[in-house]
């Protein structure tokens, strides 16, 4: 029976709804299946109540009976409240099970009638406890809930505590909640059975809190609100939906550098202690509330002359942190500040920023309190903004520098040179470097409202444009504006055409317009003295000769390498120095590769460029697994994932890469949940570049779980989408290994011979030397499969020994385990041993599992290949996939040219595959194959 109690449990308390308590759930869910007990602990409001609700839910339905008690703070002194709570229901069934003495003293206990306590009948009570849900567990399994333990009265605790150390094996768990500021909840354990687990809730991080804003209609919140949020909040869930909620019933958002609005709700939890300050104290917390790093020299600067003895006091009731931190002044809690700086009158805020302007060390800090202090326009405020934004923007702070933008706009005159709105587009490409893209898409349509200056309305339009990402088709309607707006200016034009050549790539699939759209935009910026979108295009160009296998594409990189160099350029994700690093990873020169993009990716980070740091932080994964490092790249692709998701920027791209990194390191269930996701979102985008990148995971993961008719299936999708691109360097997916060996696993061996001579022209003739070892080692494959063992070994033992001297390390390991499969065909000892060892080097946990499965499993003999008579239109069933293919092609009427064209392959495979046909079928030419189709015997 499950025993209600005086609450309703909420619909909303399923396990997949608890928001960035995954890992914490599973720990208690893990031990809760094992018959144990769990206690959540941490402060207010971090989500505790959510998730024992949740697993109350989950475990509650497979429990007999299901005791309950919570209680509150003004309850806390009634003793026995909490028993009364747990057993109350339930005394009726279980009374004549317990010794008269045991139940005399539960029952007075319960009912308040007797006279007994703890002192008198301490021994009956404890042992009537013990009874009680001994007599229940007889009945089947018992689940006790208790929720804010810090509430329940002591002699209940103490009471549980003595049952739950002598349940033994007895079928009863507990699962409990209690609020805890630090470490302090041991003396909380003690009421649980020994071994029980003891779970922390600690904050939310930024992506967790954007996750539970969301799910909550808290929606459309700009990056840098949600950031605010978090800060506020200090990552406790609560806190963070009741400014979510202030902010949604807010009419008008904050302004920059303006403080959240917070709701009276989370107000009343300091305001009652802030009100037990004198005056002065408050004056000098609220000076701290507007500083970014306050300290006691700096409140001292700023006119607050008795700062240490008003701290104290605010110390001393709990309002700032009492243990010894360094010289800053710290909150117990952000909310507490914010909460401070919301009650004050908005002209002692300005006191306060007034003071600080002139006290603060920092000169950005020093404008920031001078644009807060003042109101209206002020040319002065604003030339002092715009260069503390240009010194945020030196030091690696887009973010601040954008904020101190849109104040200096604020505070610019109409008439002043630069405008305000000149500024406001400064700010939102700041904001674009800081990953605000929302930011930034707003500030520009906003200036397009009243902007009439050419320059002014294209620069807005390529904000809008680039805040699109791989999603170009929303903003189809914006070039012929911006053409129009650019008029015959080559400068304004070239910015333009940069952009059309990134819609070429990622929405017509065209590399060859995107080649000359990039290569047309360098053109104009050149003619118009514009070095830095001139080299910027140039490394576009430089990118898409690179993919395409142009011979152009080293010839184009020294173009953009060329002195004059812009620093901005340089380590921008679209730059020359990431150009060249995907020519070196793609020509086998992994640690250059990891030099060059570990360099890049520091550079971005001293920056602040989020967009390029996840960029970079990809390129670096993609190296690591390249090397064989499964671990550093999966730790690196789900930190990239976790930052693009965080900032909208590269999702897809970065999805792509940590379904790559999972299938060969870590979650091959995962793997296949990213690369679909990446496809999917591809598809909306109408992005077949990334399409083909996201197919080529996907095939990669199911090849891993041993899904080889889905492998074909992606693999060949991918096959076609980079024949229609254009694309002929095999190093840029590396996908046509695996596509041949998922056709070898299925019998296809024809079209795995076709997909190894078709790619390996262009490996050879671009000098790709891993794809040639990787070819050799699908072609050992299919030799196998024909019967050619001893060959096969040959060509694969070779293949390791240069895979290993590249570098890669993975595809050598896949190496040696194919060369022991292959062993186990023919008689005599055989070991999977070098292949373990090389997997578990690499840290490639799933091919290792495959390893372990081959070793234990008992080798299977190939069966012998089925004799085909020639016998009309029937025997076309007895004919290989690509033989089929061709036949049908034939009987159609195409040409072998034609059909070479259609299946993407050679013209010499076609007439390969037709002599094969021939000899199968008992005929001796195309006009046979005709009248089969005519059902005529030849």
């Amino acid at each position: 029976m499950t025993v209600p109690r005086d609450f309703q449990e909420p619909a909303r308390c399923r396990p997949d709804l608890v928001i960035g308590r995954d890992d914490l759930f599973g720990q208690a869910r893990d031990r809760l299946t094992r018959g144990g007990s769990v206690l959540l602990h941490g402060p207010a409001g971090i989500g505790k109540s959510t998730v024992l609700r949740a697993l109350a839910t989950e475990y509650g339905e497979a429990s007999h009976t299901v005791l309950r008690c919570s209680a509150t703070e003004s309850e806390s002194h009634l003793p026995f409240l909490a028993l009364a709570d747990l057993f109350g229901l339930v005394l009726d069934d279980i009374s004549d099970k317990l010794p008269a003495a045991q139940r005399t003293a539960l029952e007075s206990a319960l009912t308040g009638r007797g006279e007994s306590t703890l002192q008198r009948d301490g021994l009956a009570l404890r042992l009537a406890v013990l009874s009680a849900l001994r007599a229940l567990a007889a009945q089947g399994p018992v689940l006790v809930v208790a929720d804010d333990m810090q509430w329940l009265d002591p002699a209940s605790l103490e009471l549980l505590g003595f049952a739950a150390r002598r349940l033994g094996d007895i079928p009863v768990r507990m699962l409990c909640a209690v609020r805890t500021e630090g470490p302090e909840y041991d003396r909380h354990l003690r009421v649980l059975p020994p071994d029980s687990l003891a779970v922390r809730f600690n904050p939310l991080s930024r992506a967790q809190v954007a996750a539970l804003l969301d799910h909550r209609g808290y929606t459309g919140l700009q990056r840098s609100t949600v950031r605010d949020i978090h800060r506020t909040s200090g990552g406790n869930p609560f806190y963070a939906l009741e400014l979510g909620r202030a902010l949604s019933e807010n009419p008008t958002l904050p302004r920059p550098g303006e403080p959240l609005p917070v709701p009276t709700s989370l107000r009343a939890l300091v305001l009652s202690r802030l009100q037990m300050l004198s005056e002065e104290a408050r004056r000098t917390l609220l000076v701290a509330s507007a500083g970014a790093r306050p300290t006691p020299t700096l409140l001292h600067a700023a006119g607050r002359g008795d700062a240490e003895a008003e701290m104290a006091q605010a110390a001393a009731l709990g309002l700032l942190a009492t243990e010894a931190e360094g010289p800053a002044v710290r909150f117990a809690h952000p909310l507490i500040s914010a909460a401070l700086y919301a009650e004050a009158p908005a002209q002692e805020r300005r006191d306060a920023h007034r003071a600080l302007s002139t006290a603060a060390s920092d000169p950005i800090e020093r404008a920031r309190h001078l644009a807060l202090a003042t109101t209206g326009t002020d040319p002065e405020v604003a030339a002092r903004l715009a260069e503390a934004a240009a010194l945020a923007r030196d030091r690696g702070a887009p973010s601040m520098a954008a904020s101190l933008g849109l104040l200096s706009a604020r505070h610019t005159p109409a008439d002043s040179v630069p405008a305000p709105d000149v500024r406001r587009l400064t700010a939102a490409e700041d904001a674009i470097t800081a990953g605000e893209l929302d930011l930034a898409r707003d500030i520009a349509r906003d200036v397009l409202t009243r902007a009439t200056v050419a320059a002014d309305r294209v620069r807005a339009w390529i904000i809008v444009i680039d805040t699109a990402g791989h999603a170009m088709t929303e903003v189809d309607a914006v070039f012929p504006q911006a053409l129009a707006d650019a008029g015959d200016d080559p400068e304004l034009l070239a910015l333009i055409r940069y952009q059309l050549a990134w819609r070429a790539l990622l929405v017509e699939g065209d590399f060859d317009e995107a080649r000359g759209e990039a290569a047309h935009s360098a053109a104009l910026a050149a003619r118009a003295g514009d070095r830095y979108n001139e080299l910027m295009a140039l490394s576009f160009q430089a990118q898409l000769e690179t993919l395409m296998g142009h011979p152009d594409a080293p010839a184009t990189i020294k173009r953009a390498l060329k002195e004059p160099q812009d620093p901005r350029v340089a380590c921008h994700h679209n730059g020359a120095g990431y150009s060249r690093f995907r020519w070196l990873i793609m020509s086998d020169q992994l640690p250059e590769a990891r030099a060059t993009v570990t360099a890049l990716l520091r550079e971005v980070r001293r920056r602040g460029s989020v967009e390029s740091e996840v960029h970079f932080l990809r390129g670096v994964a993609e190296t690591e697994l390249r090397s064989g490092h499964c671990g550093r790249a999966l730790d690196l692709a789900r930190e990239s994932l976790m930052m693009a998701r965080d900032t909208g920027i590269g999702e897809v791209a970065s999805a792509v890469l940590a379904s790559l990194a999972e299938a060969s390191g870590g979650q091959v269930e995962r793997a296949l949940e990213l690369a679909r996701e990446a496809v999917d979102h591809a598809e909306e985008n109408g992005d077949q570049m990334y399409e083909s990148r996201g197919l080529t995971a996907l095939g990669y993961a199911q090849l891993v779980a041993g899904d080889a008719q889905g492998a074909v299936r992606s693999l060949r999708r991918v096959r076609e989408l980079e024949h229609g691109l254009g694309i002929t360097d095999p190093a840029r997916g590396r996908w046509q290994g695996d596509l041949a060996e998922a056709l070898v696993r299925i019998g296809e061996t024809g079209e795995a011979q076709d997909v190894i001579d078709v790619t390996r022209v262009n490996a050879l003739r671009l000098g790709r030397e891993s794809v040639l070892a990787v070819l050799d080692r699908a072609e050992a494959l299919v030799r196998a499969a024909r019967g050619e063992h001893d060959a096969a070994l040959v060509q694969l033992t070779s293949v390791q020994d240069r895979l290993a001297k590249l570098g890669h390390g993975l595809e050598e390991a896949r190496a040696a385990f194919v060369l022991a499969q292959l062993r186990t065909r023919r008689p005599g000892p055989t070991s999977y041993d070098e292949a373990a060892r090389l997997f578990r080097r690499c840290r490639a946990l799933p091919w290792l599992r495959q390893v372990e499965a081959a070793a234990l499993a008992r080798p299977v003999e190939p069966e012998p290949a089925a004799t085909v008579a020639p016998d009309g239109l029937e025997t076309l069933e007895g004919l290989a996939s690509m033989e089929r293919q061709v036949a049908a092609l034939v009987m159609e009427g195409a040409t072998n040219r034609e059909i070479a064209a259609r299946l993407f392959i050679s013209v010499k495979t076609v007439e390969a595959t037709l002599t094969r046909v021939y000899r199968k079928l008992g005929i001796r030419s195309r006009v046979d194959i005709v009248r089969l189709a005519a059902g005529r015997r030849p």
